[in-house]
């Protein structure tokens, strides 16, 4: 991803407290970014919504 990282609105479960231990995840068209929150200027993931669903239904499982 790029510069337009900047733009996108990232979100941190509000189960996640205050360490800084978190993944943030914004909203793409058709996708899911995931990021490390200790490392907003790092690697960015993307994933489809039927691999982000499948992610979701494995840490409920």
């Amino acid at each position: 991803m790029t510069d337009k990282d900047d733009r996108l609105e990232w979100c941190v479960s509000s189960y996640s407290g205050n360490n800084g231990a978190c993944v943030e995840v914004a909203a793409l068209p058709g996708a899911v970014a995931a990021r490390d929150s200790k490392d907003r200027r790092g690697p960015v993931l993307a994933f489809d919504h039927q691999q982000w669903r499948a992610f979701l239904r494995s840490l409920r499982g």
